[in-house]
This record gives C-alpha cells, sequence and structure tokens, in this order.
C-alpha cells in the first residue's frame, strides 16, 4: 500500500537517503529543506516552521502517514540548537494532526551516539523546558568551541535532548493513545556531508573512532544503513515498537555502555 511521508533534511546525507529509499518502495514523499526540496523552509524561524505545517498540509490532502525528522546541524553555533532540538520538535507537534488522520501513523526522528558525549547542563534543561530563546541565548555565550570531529557541546546536548524528548512524549496521550508511533534513530559515524571533514584528516578519523569504535561494518556507514531502519521504524510493519532510541553504530554504543540492556 502505498504511503505518503514527509522527510525533512532531503537534500542530503540521511535524509536523502531515506528518502530516497521510500520512494523506491513505492511511496509518495514530500521532501523538506533549505532547497531542492518541495517544501523550501527554515526549520530556525517560527515562519518556516508555520510555512512547513501550512504546506504540509496542503500537499498531503492533510493527511501524513510518516514524518521523519532528519534534518540537523553539527556546526558550533546556535543554530545547531534551534534545528536539533527545536526544529524537529516544532516538526513532530506541528504535523501530529496529519499524522492522526492516517490509518498507521508514524514518527522518527534522527538523534546521535553523539549524545553519548559531554554536554552542558544548562542547555539541557533550558532546551528540556522548551524556552527556546533561553536556550540559544545560553548556546551564544558557550562560545563556538569544535573538536577534532566538528561537533561540539551545542551537538551533544541538542541529540540528547531530542532522545530525551522521543522518550517523555512517545508514551503520551497525544501518541501513544493516539496510535501513533514515535521512535529515534541513533547513528554513528555515516559517511554523509556532515562527517566528511573529519573523515578527511588523521586527528578526525582518530576522534571519530575514539567516539565511535565500530567493529561491525568498519570506520562509517553508508547513510543507506539508517534509511532502511528509519523506513521500517515509519512503516505500518511496525506494529509495536514505539519510546525506543535505536542505535545505528556498528556496536559502538554496546562497546562503551556494556553494562546496559
Amino acid at each position: 500500500m502505498t504511503r505518503t511521508y514527509l522527510v525533512t533534511g532531503s537534500a542530503s546525507g540521511i535524509g536523502k537517503a531515506t528518502a530516497q529509499k521510500l520512494r523506491d518502495d513505492g511511496h509518495r514523499v514530500i521532501g523538506v529543506d533549505l532547497h531542492d526540496a518541495d517544501i523550501e523552509v527554515d526549520l530556525t524561524t517560527n515562519e518556516g516552521r508555520a510555512e512547513l505545517v501550512s504546506k504540509a498540509t496542503e500537499l498531503s490532502g492533510g493527511v501524513l502517514d510518516g514524518v521523519l525528522a532528519i534534518a540537523g546541524l553539527v556546526v558550533p553555533a546556535p543554530v545547531t540548537v534551534a534545528v536539533n532540538h527545536f526544529g524537529a520538535v516544532a516538526t513532530l507537534e506541528g504535523l501530529r494532526p496529519l499524522l492522526a488522520a492516517s490509518d498507521a501513523p508514524r514518527a522518527a526522528v534522527v538523534a546521535s551516539l553523539a549524545a553519548l558525549e559531554s554536554v552542558d547542563d544548562e542547555l539541557l534543561r533550558l532546551l528540556e523546558a522548551g524556552d527556546e530563546a533561553a536556550a540559544l541565548a545560553h548556546a551564544e555565550s558557550l562560545g563556538a568551541t569544535a573538536n577534532a570531529t566538528g561537533s561540539s557541546v551545542l551537538y551533544t546536548t541538542s541529540k540528547l535532548s531530542i532522545a530525551r524528548w522521543i522518550r517523555k512524549h512517545a508514551p503520551t496521550s497525544e501518541w501513544a493513545k493516539a496510535g501513533i508511533a514515535l521512535n529515534g534513530v541513533a547513528p554513528g559515524v555515516i559517511l554523509t556531508p556532515m562527517t566528511a571533514a573529519a573523515l578527511e584528516t588523521e586527528e578526525g578519523r582518530a576522534a571519530l573512532d575514539e567516539g565511535a569504535p565500530a567493529p561491525y561494518g568498519g570506520p562509517a556507514a553508508d547513510p543507506k544503513a539508517v534509511a532502511n531502519l528509519l523506513a521500517w521504524l515509519t512503516s505500518s510493519e511496525n506494529l509495536y515498537v514505539t519510546g525506543q532510541i535505536v542505535f545505528v553504530d556498528g556496536g559502538a554504543e554496546s562497546i562503551r555502555r556494556p553494562e546496559l540492556v
């Protein structure tokens, strides 16, 4: 059965691979990005988020079977917080009524293995409180320091916060009780424009390997590895999985946290 999906970040990386996977499977995909997409909006702004909902409603006819919030940034600047957390939340909350109109609604978000790294506690508190203005101001005060992989505390904190948001909201009446499955994936090192610079240098590759050792599949995976999982999580075949953060990392998380079950 053909389903209608909306994919943010559809112009590159995991978003592009996921949109292509869904189309190859015979589904309709509404792509969202800053460029080269069906809906071209800036998810860091309230105007862009409102336009996303308006255009998605128009293009979908009021029904979405799947929403995949994949758009993300790794730059050491407040815009990373705006996209990775608040943009994702606005996408999910804004489009939830369209999902509720589906017979088999599913949603998924891309978090990250980097959520296991050091975070800023105050920024995390502000993100979880939903205070975007204060969170962006605090992010600005933290400065623009990035490590050898291009990551920063803004990235790690925003990815942890969105993962926690999924866990908190998935079992609620607005999601689970409404029949909408909500899950997240946490990729390790994936071959995307976001990781390209780090993979080009010895220092960057060493830093990536230290944080994400991958005995299964090598140091970096093709975006298709994540796209395939996202496609299943948001398919009608997913009958009972919700509230989960599934690591797609070649075994890195199990190495770092072997005591967890």
